[in-house]
């Protein structure tokens, strides 16, 4: 019809708008926009878990789990902050060892942490522990790596007390990561595609028999709050540059398996801070 724009005259209009907006309107403000955005807008951190535990008001000696316990550092604090009988389960018996070289070198300091806190080999889906034994479960940066969460919350069911709780720490993916992005990165770093999936993570909390009594989305919260203490994040970012740049350097000296790993793991903390990762945080009970 006469008198509508054509495309090109649209094209042309943007690309003129895109232009004066970039070379003559921002540059306006663009150091007053830096200024706002050097203000920090205060992202929460890690010490929120810690918090979500106080605030269940569990007794000393109260008998908590730590899932996927790594090399004792959770299971430890766990025990120092709230006198917690704490057992931690971990599948690969180098984090036990670790772990267990961690506990005798904080009974040093405090001999009661010796009779509080134990390692166990054992799985998330194959929890070396009686039925109904344990006040709260205590699961951080783990299910990512579990095919089987439905079995996993099963087993959480089994061990909880009928008031027990549970604290999840989780990493899900984003919109922004894309196929080919997720494929590499979840292959190298031993992640489960489906656990990262917010849809099937609550389903599959709920198929356990658990219930979600409060669910955090968190964003990249612990990404900035670390970066704003630790600049870890723009190291990680240096760290994927220098190994994108020359990788035969670091293959020739590392071998290829870990210099994938540890662009993997560079990545996965430059994907928090840019929204293709992402962070939530669970308080579960046992369904009735």
């Amino acid at each position: 019809m006469q008198g509508e724009p054509t495309y090109d005259a649209a094209m042309n209009h943007a690309e003129a708008f895109s232009l004066e907006e970039s070379y003559d309107a921002f540059p306006r403000i663009e150091a007053e926009f830096e200024g706002a955005l050097d203000a920090s807008l205060g992202p929460r951190g890690p010490e929120l878990l810690y918090e979500l535990v106080q605030g269940l008001h569990l007794a000393p000696r109260a008998n908590v789990l730590d899932v996927g316990c790594g090399e004792g550092r959770h299971s430890l604090a766990l025990a120092e902050r709230f006198g917690f009988s704490v057992h931690g389960v971990d599948p690969v018996p180098r984090h036990i060892e670790l772990s267990t070289e961690r506990l005798d070198a904080a009974a040093a300091r405090r001999p009661e942490l010796r009779e509080l806190v134990r390692f166990h080999r054992g799985s998330t889906e194959s929890l070396p522990l009686e039925d109904m034994t344990i006040d709260l479960i205590w699961c951080r940066d783990v299910l990512v790596h579990v095919f089987a969460l439905e079995t996993a919350f099963t087993e959480w069911r089994r061990v909880l007390r009928d008031d027990g709780r549970a604290i999840v720490f989780q990493t899900l993916a984003t919109d922004r990561l894309e196929p080919r992005e997720a494929a590499w990165l979840f292959a190298t770093l031993g992640i489960a595609v489906g656990s990262t999936d917010p849809k099937r993570v609550d389903e599959s909390i709920a198929a356990g028999g658990l219930r979600i009594d409060r669910r955090i989305d968190l964003g990249h919260d612990w990404a900035t709050f670390n970066e704003e203490q630790t600049g870890r994040s723009t190291r990680k970012l240096l760290h994927a540059a220098r190994l994108l740049q020359d990788p035969d350097r670091y293959v020739a000296r590392f071998g290829r398996s870990a210099y994938e790993i540890e662009l993997g793991d560079c990545l996965w903390h430059v994907f928090h801070m840019i929204g293709k990762l992402t962070d939530r945080a669970y308080l579960l009970s046992k369904q009735p």
